[in-house]
């Protein structure tokens, strides 16, 4: 790879981590490790060719041109984390993959299935995500912890905030949100 493809990659991995909160590689490759799927499996899931797939986990390209893409890219994550907090077994999840390949996407605001509950209220894991991509859309997750580390001994409840929402696992995010809830 000459100096021009490294900067060009460099660059499309820094605007997925402005529109994404991170880079796509490490994303899918989370996914891929969370769910348990391959490469092939994961492109199938999202309605993408394997080839794109690749492209957009190496920084070839920057951008998920497919708004139905990006919205089963969040309902992945959302399964994810469901997964990892353990109220959704991997026979469910497999399940809900398929209904995910299968959904045909729109508007992610207008989704209610994940924005809110059947009470009209937005939902913790929805709200943590919210915050989440905030401050990931603001640093790296290694200056979220360097500002993090910066403020421990002054403002350490502010420092904590930072390491669960900015670095840590959604899961770790909901259940401190819980608790800081009343």
């Amino acid at each position: 790879m000459d100096a021009a493809q490294q900067e060009a990659t460099a660059r499309a991995r820094e605007l997925q981590r402005n529109w994404y909160g991170e880079p796509l590689g490490a994303l899918f490759r989370r996914l891929i490790d969370d769910l348990g799927l391959n490469q092939a499996r994961l492109a199938g899931v999202l309605g993408l060719s394997a080839p794109m797939l690749s492209q957009l986990m190496s920084g070839q390209r920057a951008k998920i041109g497919n708004p139905a893409v990006v919205q089963r890219v969040q309902l992945l994550q959302d399964l994810a984390g469901q997964v990892a907090d353990g109220s959704v077994s991997a026979a469910e999840a497999t399940e809900r993959m398929d209904e995910i390949k299968k959904s045909q996407g729109g508007s992610v605001l207008s989704n209610t299935t994940t924005t809110t509950s059947s009470s009209g209220a937005p939902t913790v894991k929805r709200v943590v995500r919210e915050i989440q991509s905030l401050l990931r859309s603001v640093a790296a997750a290694g200056d979220i912890i360097e500002a993090a580390d910066a403020l421990s001994s002054s403002h350490p409840e502010l420092a904590e905030f930072l390491r669960v929402y900015g670095a840590g696992r959604t899961s770790d995010a909901v259940a401190h949100y819980q608790s800081h809830q009343n």
